[in-house]
């Protein structure tokens, strides 16, 4: 007897309705024994050739539909939004949302039992989590896989972290324009996001951390053939998952979500992850707050990858990957459901390392006690953060009077002049950057140095906004400063020449002027007219939550499993 399965509304009734969803389907090619009941799995494909970090997800996607065919499931796939981090303005992580909206509605929609998400770049990760969170269909990862190593005059260079540094050195003459521009064919030398611990690498890390995907997903280079066959297994994995009705919110527990916060100090994780981890939290009905990420603030730096070390995410993955971490995590670990149906502790099973100066033994770390700090104070009521294993130690506590950019324009108009009022000790802050502030909250918060600084050898201070900064990024950065400033956060009030004090030891991030100074101020202050009127930037700043809450629109929180029971004929 075929078990009754979702799928079997659309392609088991033997009526007009059922004869549509078939026939359409037979134009492919497809036999009848196709929709005798057997799981129908949806391959949920953002491959793009605008988002050269998924440009693989095209090959990896015949790898699932080998699997599935094989353990005697029927494959489909369906395009998504694709988003591509290095080409969409004014920012990708304006539209995550919108991803995450296309994947619920797609899942919902079609007569699928379950699905493989396939993604990597950046923002696509998260979005299609969340989109199927909402849904809660069992649903399982493929990572597009990170780039190899990139390679320029006999060393090894980094997807982010050395354009950051080249760009400043271009700036302080040490580095010639042509020596840059050589730089850049070198960067990326294969298909694959960022082969840094950007955010991609990071969201990927902890996909596998929470066990949303198979073992070594992280790390497994975009080109190895390790990663079609691990698509393969993915593929044949899924199908069983159906059989088990082992769904996202089985998986995604606060178990997991906590593992992911440990994880995430252990890799040296983006910052990023913290918006993106608090909107699929919210999706799947987790109560995560960002006071928990205060769980990683005493795990130790264990991987020695840029932009917090010096190797790359292929030399993490020939050390020996995400199972090392985990099993160095030990029973930090919180017991947690995986997608292999056993706890998230077999992840670890059996793994190796094979470098110990990638992965560094937890009881000799890169650096102690590194995971994100959360700040707190008169500048921060809900909070920010800072990842101090990518910030100098000198500056984690540190007073000083504030230079202030009110937009974006206005610091990249300014930020090379000669007499800009500004010293080493200066902190630095821009104002209007979060999401409704761009919208969007972009990768700016790793403001540039002042150019006349950079020529004196300086290449950190403190920087302050409510911007967000790429994962491939570093220095003393303190980032998603909540509520932002189009919102009326204090941040909105701060002016050049107030001081800010920064105390990463006591998680403080403080404006130093009298309540009676702060209240006259607001009593002043009028928000900017919105940069968009009209369409999905518009619906975005009119329902975006705030950078504590994870970013998400509020109409999206949670899930809806109801089934569609309306037929379009």
């Amino acid at each position: 007897m075929t078990k009754e399965r979702r799928n079997r509304a659309w392609y088991g009734k033997l009526d007009k309705d059922g004869f549509i969803h078939r026939s359409w389907m037979k134009n492919q090619g497809f036999p009848d024994h196709a929709f005798d009941g057997r799981p129908v799995i949806g391959i949920c494909n953002t491959w793009s050739e605008l988002t050269p970090c998924n440009s693989g997800l095209r090959d990896l996607a015949e790898g699932v539909k080998r699997g599935v065919w094989e353990a005697g499931g029927f494959p489909v796939e369906f395009p998504v939004m694709s988003l591509g981090e290095t080409q969409m303005k004014p920012t990708a992580m304006l539209f995550r949302n919108l991803l995450a909206m296309d994947v619920e509605e797609s899942i919902r929609a079609y007569g699928i039992d379950g699905v493989v998400l396939l993604g990597g770049c950046d923002k696509t990760t998260p979005g299609q989590l969340m989109g199927a969170a909402s849904v809660d269909l069992p649903t399982i990862v493929v990572s597009s896989g990170p780039m190899l190593n990139g390679k320029w005059k006999g060393k090894d260079i980094g997807s982010g972290t050395d354009v950051w540094k080249f760009s400043e050195a271009v700036r302080a003459g040490e580095m010639t324009l042509q020596d840059f521009m050589a730089a850049e064919s070198g960067m990326s030398r294969s298909k694959g996001v960022c082969m840094t611990m950007g955010t991609a690498s990071t969201m990927a890390s902890l996909v596998e951390a929470m066990g949303m995907c198979l073992p070594t997903n992280a790390a497994l280079p975009a080109v190895d053939a390790r990663r079609m066959a691990l698509a393969h297994l993915t593929g044949k994995r899924i199908v069983e998952m159906v059989e088990e009705d082992l769904k996202p919110s089985d998986i995604m527990t606060r178990a997991a979500f906590e593992n992911a916060i440990l994880a995430n100090a252990a890799v040296g994780g983006s910052t990023n992850a913290v918006v993106h981890l608090l909107a699929i939290a919210g999706r799947v009905g987790v109560d995560l707050t960002l006071k928990d990420f205060e769980l990683g603030a005493g795990i130790p730096l264990l991987v020695n990858c840029m932009p917090s070390g010096k190797y790359l995410m292929e030399d993490f993955c020939y050390a020996g990957g995400m199972p090392v971490v985990l099993k160095e995590l030990g029973d930090r670990l919180r017991p947690a459901k995986t997608a292999l149906g056993g706890d998230i502790s077999a992840y670890a099973d059996g793994a190796e390392c094979y470098n110990r100066d990638v992965i560094r033994p937890f009881d000799d770390p890169l650096r102690p006690a590194s995971g994100l700090h959360v700040l707190r104070g008169s500048l921060a009521p809900q909070g920010a953060i800072i990842k101090p294993s990518a910030a100098t130690d000198a500056l984690l506590e540190h007073e000083a009077e504030a230079y202030v950019f009110e937009s974006i324009e206005e610091l990249k108009a300014n930020i090379d002049r000669d007499d800009l009022p500004v010293t080493p000790d200066t902190i630095l802050v821009l104002k209007g950057c979060g999401p409704k502030g761009y919208p969007g909250m972009p990768e700016v918060g790793n403001m540039p140095i002042p150019a006349k600084l950079v020529r004196q050898g300086v290449r950190d201070m403190v920087r302050i906004s409510d911007a967000r900064m790429s994962g491939t990024a570093f220095g003393t950065v303190v980032l998603h400063v909540a509520p932002e400033a189009q919102a009326g956060g204090a941040l909105a009030l701060v002016r050049t020449g107030d001081r800010i004090r920064l105390s990463v030891s006591s998680g403080r991030l403080d404006l130093l002027i009298s309540d009676e100074e702060l209240d006259s101020r607001r009593a002043a202050w009028t928000p900017d007219p919105p940069h968009y009127t009209r369409g999905y930037a518009k619906m975005y700043v009119d329902h975006v939550l705030q950078a504590d809450q994870g970013a998400d629109l509020d109409f999206l929180v949670g899930k809806d499993t109801r089934p569609v029971t309306r037929e379009s004929h």
